[in-house]
């Protein structure tokens, strides 16, 4: 039996992160959770559709998540999208990939609004220092224009989850 975490490298270099840290936050309502109900089945029960998706993450404390979107058959996981499944209702692509995704968890804030930040979690400053050391990543410098870039993702996204009647927002 394999001790590796998940088949993508960079969640598994993030759970070892995790698991050196201990049981802090390094950002506000995130949590690994790699293959955990992500509650799909509520949108649609397609096997397609579910099979669309590796729910990786919690996203809030009130049970949202992080999902990949397998918007290809791309062999690198870490460059598929990144789709918020929210607890209420919200399905949306949250980023280009894993990568920004990282960057965006900077922030800090399971909204990733960094106007809400009013006390960073204890693990943030060791998570800036790991984000930069394991992949020369920095916090966005231009939200406006990151969130602008995952725009052509959401409407792709979009159009493929109309195919299951799903209307994400």
């Amino acid at each position: 039996m394999s001790d590796v975490y998940s088949p993508v490298p960079e969640l598994n270099l993030l759970k070892e992160f995790e698991n050196r840290l201990g049981r802090v936050w390094y950002s506000e309502g995130f949590e690994l959770a790699y293959g955990v109900d992500a509650g799909l089945h509520t949108w649609s029960a397609d096997p397609e559709f579910l099979d669309g998706f590796i729910p990786f993450a919690l996203a809030t404390h009130s049970g949202s998540h992080y999902a990949l979107w397998r918007c290809d058959d791309r062999t690198d996981l870490a460059t598929l999208p990144v789709v918020f499944v929210g607890d209420e209702g919200d399905l949306y692509v949250v980023a280009r990939n894993l990568l920004e995704l990282f960057q965006l968890l900077t922030i800090d804030h399971e909204t990733l609004d960094p106007d809400l930040v009013e006390q960073h979690s204890e693990g943030h400053e060791e998570y800036l220092t790991w984000l930069h050391e394991t992949f020369g990543l920095r916090p966005p410098e231009d939200l406006d224009a990151l969130w602008a870039g995952q725009k052509e993702h959401d409407e792709q996204f979009k159009t493929w989850a109309s195919r299951f009647g799903v209307e994400p927002d």
